[in-house]
């Protein structure tokens, strides 16, 4: 069977789920059998590599590279991704077409040993990928020792679940959408833990000039979670965010108005600034990249990586 369109992905289990909603909400969108949409499975640069944090292997687009190229030579006609592993800055010819409505923006803990941060055991060790939830973390519990945590989320909580380690900390929106929220000993407060650009959202690309596939991605593209994305997406350009820099934010409309908080630590949780803005939704890309701006200004010489 000839397919009408063909969506690519990751190949992790989350991916996948990502990638069968957009694949579902196409097909309810446009009345096309399900079947005749097509997932196709790549692989990225980030699920081959490991053993190391992302930033030593090379950060942002380790998950989406892979992708693009395939978009770009016509294999496929769009892309699914985590929203928070897109770079700021698409690549030349790779349109951002929309997301679909968000999910819970919330880190959740897992752990054998508490239920809480401040309850797990004096030098618990914590098993995390990003710098942002280590940082996070050791500002509460400076006493936490951090070990590299890789894989997918089945992975991770096995390692915590087991006692191979203490803790670990995974995306709400990842545990909901795999029907794995049951595993989580509690969802964590966002004001202790803001949550990275774009968390809980996916992402949809398409090529720049192919309108046909971007009218297809637009039926099924929300309205709300694209104005959060464009003022988040904004404070981090500012900022030139990296997996080098643990940096947080939000944007939520709440009552007519867009709200924006933005944070960014030291990576040994030992200091964290913050930032809030409020504005009209129409403004949400300036908002944010006003919020960045601002907060850049005020960070001690050294957090931000250098500008090359």
């Amino acid at each position: 069977m000839t397919p009408l369109f063909i969506l690519g992905t990751r190949g992790s289990p989350l991916a996948l789920a990502q990638a069968n909603e957009t694949r579902q909400r196409l097909a309810e969108a446009h009345g096309w059998e399900i079947e005749r949409i097509e997932l196709r499975i790549i692989r990225t640069g980030g699920d081959i590599i490991q053993d190391r944090p992302l930033a030593e292997a090379g950060g942002k687009g380790l998950f989406t590279k892979e992708i693009d190229l395939a978009l770009l030579a016509g294999e496929i006609d769009a892309a699914v991704h985590s929203a928070k592993d897109l770079p700021t800055l698409m690549p030349e010819g790779v349109a951002l077409a929309g997301f679909l409505p968000r999910e819970d923006v919330r880190d959740a803990l897992v752990s054998s040993l508490a239920d809480t941060i401040q309850g797990l055991p004096q030098g618990a060790s914590l098993g995390a990928a990003s710098l942002r939830r280590q940082a996070q973390a050791l500002r509460l519990r400076p006493d936490l020792k951090l070990e590299l945590l890789r894989g997918n989320v089945e992975t991770r909580l096995r390692q915590a679940e087991s006692g191979a380690i203490g803790a670990t900390l995974l995306a709400m929106a990842g545990l909901k959408r795999l029907g794995l929220v049951h595993r989580a000993r509690a969802p964590l407060d966002i004001d202790a833990f803001l949550p990275a650009v774009g968390q809980g959202a996916i992402a949809l690309t398409a090529r720049e000039r192919d309108g046909q596939a971007l009218a297809a991605l637009a039926r099924v593209a929300d309205p709300e979670t694209f104005l959060a994305l464009a003022a988040e997406r904004a404070f981090l350009g500012e900022l030139e965010g990296s997996c080098r820099t643990p940096i947080a934010g939000l944007a939520r409309l709440e009552g007519g108005r867009l709200t924006f908080k933005g944070q960014v630590l030291r990576t040994d949780g030992s200091e964290s600034f913050e930032i809030a803005a409020e504005g009209s939704p129409a403004d949400a890309a300036r908002l944010g990249a006003e919020a960045g701006r601002k907060l850049a200004a005020r960070l001690p010489v050294g957090i931000l990586p250098k500008r090359g």
